[in-house]
């Protein structure tokens, strides 16, 4: 029986986690599927809650916070399940996704990562998915986010047509990520240098090295909340972005890694 396990990593999101699950647990899916929480020590009660609620629920208590990375292996290493679904707390799986994401694996042994179209509350499409990260890609990208956070109508429009469609591509958001478990385990699962951000581009780069290949499915709906856990300590999570950041580029294009350091020490607080 094709079973898929689905890790959710939590800190301090409690009732997102809940609404989480809850939504998984309303789906009726052909395959069958096994939920993992690792609450990264959460002071809301998250663990207390989910174990009193989901006895069938695996719940992982970590003593600190291990960051996503480092927690979603803690997470995939409780299981032995052939696919893994990385599931961001803070998302609502709609009725069907996780048949549809696993059938679009089955569907292609050549693929080995699959993501799905992300909206926010609002409806509004996320920027999930993209070509490779350079330092030009990362501009026009950023640039993008700028304009759909102010809802500049143009822009929005053309988000929404670029992700209407399906397509191969370099990486696919962790907020929702289905990924076969023995590829994972090739690349030694998510490089935990990563305290939290861009582990997903990492990731799905060390697995397009091997052969494989990542797909973006614009059939399949996930809404984000987005940033729950990063709201409660905005300080830190900056200071983690750019300690990611600059692990990234020190990996993957350490010729810029000078230049990244530079701008990050000089750059205003705000750069728009």
């Amino acid at each position: 029986m094709t079973e898929v396990s689905i890790v959710i990593v939590s800190y301090n999101t409690c009732a997102a986690v809940e609404r989480c699950i809850e939504a998984i647990r309303a789906q009726e899916t052909i395959y069958e599927h096994k939920i993992i929480v690792v609450d990264n020590a959460s002071r809301d009660g998250t663990v207390e809650r989910i174990r009193s609620r989901w006895s069938d629920v695996s719940v992982v208590a970590a003593e600190t916070n291990l960051g996503f990375a480092r927690a979603c292996n803690l997470g995939i290493l409780q299981t032995s399940s052939e696919f893994i679904l990385l599931l961001n707390s803070d998302t609502v799986v709609h009725a069907g996704a996780i048949d549809a994401l696993l059938n679009k694996l089955l569907q292609d042994r050549r693929v080995a990562v699959v993501g799905p179209r992300l909206v926010n509350l609002n409806g509004v499409t996320e920027s999930s998915f993209g070509s490779p990260l350079t330092p030009f890609t990362e501009l026009f990208r950023l640039l993008v986010q700028w304009c759909v956070a102010r809802n500049i109508r143009p822009v929005l429009s053309l988000v929404r047509l670029w992700a209407s469609r399906s397509r191969f591509t370099a990486w696919v958001s962790g907020a929702c990520l289905l990924v076969r478990r023995n590829v994972a385990a090739d690349v030694g699962f998510l490089d935990e240098r990563y305290f939290m951000y861009f582990e997903d581009i990492d990731f799905c780069s060390s697995i397009r090295k091997l052969g494989y290949r990542v797909l973006f499915t614009s059939d399949v709906e996930i809404v984000h909340a987005r940033g729950l856990s990063t709201q409660t300590a905005p300080e830190a999570t900056r200071l983690a972005y750019q300690k990611s950041h600059i692990a990234f580029y020190e990996k993957h294009l350490p010729l810029w890694a000078p230049v990244l350091r530079a701008y990050l020490r000089f750059r205003p607080s705000n750069p728009f």
